[in-house]
């Protein structure tokens, strides 16, 4: 099994997603590639002690990149799109 916090990459900060926090309690996490769906939601419970509710998830392709001659991409990642139940906040992402 996977450690929680090797599952969760990093949060995803944007003015969209900020959006998204406010109007309809959604967070957004760049994740493990590997990661599925259940083991996202029990990541998230265990460390920001939440209830999940519905999670999305989005294999983001990497963008065509170019150094001098040699042509290459920026590596796949995966997105999660997270709903917590009515009242639950992550404090970490308030401003």
């Amino acid at each position: 099994m996977i450690h929680p916090r090797n599952i969760l990459v990093a949060p995803l900060i944007t003015e969209k997603t900020g959006i998204q926090m406010e109007s309809n309690n959604t967070y957004t996490f760049k994740v493990s590639i590997n990661a599925n769906k259940i083991e996202i939601k029990n990541a998230i419970e265990k460390i920001f002690a939440v209830k999940v509710t519905n999670i999305n998830t989005i294999r983001m392709m990497g963008k065509p990149k170019r150094l001098g001659k040699y042509n290459g991409y920026r590596p796949n990642w995966k997105k999660a799109i997270v709903t917590l139940r009515a009242g639950d906040k992550i404090a970490d992402f308030e401003v």
